[in-house]
């Protein structure tokens, strides 16, 4: 006997000679294979693990340093409309490279080994809203562990959206792309209220004792990140006030904008896959690495652009291997792709405009009763979740 997974996303070819319409069936013993080949890939990669990851993060982080100079200095010039641009362009390229290559990579443990304190996943902390500690829980350890399990995962939809079918709708939903507009430009602010889980403390499910440390935390952090940003630098360029606050907000805002897309890209176009906890619990490390590369997917280029996404453009291999260095992420994905052709498993990638147009569309598409939109498509791989009895 054995169990099959519940529906998952249809399938998108890859090499595989089933035809488009007929499931992938894995086997369990395929799954475990597959395992084994991921866990060969990741200890081989830490193995070379070493001064090259060293430098590059060293250059990423001068790199970061030296636009947020250039952009708090160009502020001082900021009554000349083109300098101002300059001004804000260096600082949202500094707060784009803290928060994605540096911020969120570091606190993922990946130059963890590296031993160097500024570079330690438990004490580091970046220049946004949230507090890091809350991040490492509601991101490293719930959405990294149950990533795209309904129910279990908060990043299907952030607690406001509608963004997977299985979702049930309900009237609210109707506001689908004004909630997804609002946590789109104010996202560093979603992200820090994520822990907080709104929804369960709008129904009573959370205590005050429960919420209490959490806003603590934000009035710590994001108390000393209005007064930096809306108040302190301002202040010291003077008359030019007004004029370095509206950079300031515009670079936070042109931050909030990308992280929100990358991420989003990342994780809902079409063709990723959710999951119940039913057909996950008891899950082997095989079943876990499938249940990652069915529910993430790549944005596909220049190695500029890679950089700018913190490596989260190969999101796919983010989620197998999130504490090795994202920087590395490039060179495995062909290799990852490779085994999903062999395996006849699906590698969701595409370009950007291809991948948010998608997210977009979902979100307008779920905003709608089911009744009045397409159903859900029939299942494109299947997974066996028991060993088959002799």
């Amino acid at each position: 006997m054995f169990g099959l997974s519940l529906p998952t996303l249809p399938f998108l070819g890859n090499g595989s000679d089933a035809k488009d319409d007929a499931p992938v069936v894995l086997t369990y013993e395929q799954v475990e294979e597959i395992g084994r080949e991921l866990d060969a890939l990741r200890d081989r990669t830490v193995a070379s693990l070493g001064a090259e990851d060293r430098e590059y993060i060293y250059k990423i982080i001068k790199a970061q340093r030296g636009f947020e100079v250039a952009g708090r200095g160009l502020m001082y010039l900021g009554f000349l409309p083109p300098v101002w641009l300059a001004a804000v362009g260096a600082l949202s390229v500094s707060k784009i490279l803290d928060n994605m290559e540096i911020g969120h990579n570091v606190m993922h443990g990946q130059y963890d080994w590296m031993r160097e304190p500024g570079l330690n996943s438990e004490v580091f902390e970046w220049d946004t809203v949230c507090p890091a500690d809350q991040w490492r829980h509601s991101h490293n350890y719930m959405h990294h562990t149950y990533t795209n399990i309904l129910g279990k995962d908060r990043d299907i939809g952030y607690g406001i959206l509608r963004i997977d079918d299985a979702q049930k709708w309900n009237p609210y939903y109707l506001g689908n792309p004004v909630w997804a507009f609002a946590l789109m430009v104010l996202f560093e602010w979603g992200v820090m209220m994520h822990d907080l889980e709104i929804e369960n403390v709008i129904q009573g499910k959370r205590k005050w004792h429960d919420v209490k440390p959490l806003l603590k935390g934000w009035w710590n952090k994001a108390g000393k990140q209005v007064l930096k940003d809306y108040v302190i630098f301002p202040v010291l360029t003077g008359p030019l006030f007004v004029t370095t606050l509206a950079g300031n907000v515009t670079a936070n805002l042109v931050r909030n904008v990308w992280t929100y897309s990358i991420i989003f890209c990342g994780h809902f176009p079409t063709g990723v896959q959710s999951f119940t906890e039913d057909e996950t619990a008891d899950e082997t490390r095989g079943q876990w690495y499938v249940r990652q590369m069915l529910g993430s997917a790549n944005i596909e280029g220049s190695p500029l652009f890679h950089i700018m996404s913190g490596n989260l453009s190969h999101q796919i291999e983010h989620h197998l291997f999130p504490d090795l260095p994202a920087h590395r992420y490039p060179e495995l994905a062909p290799q990852v792709k490779e085994l999903c052709v062999k395996y006849g498993l699906p590698y969701n990638t595409g370009g950007f405009f291809k991948q948010i147009g998608s997210v977009w569309g979902k979100i307008f598409k779920l905003a709608l009763p089911p009744g009045l939109v397409k159903s859900k498509t029939p299942p494109g791989v299947i997974v066996e979740r028991q060993r088959t009895a002799a």
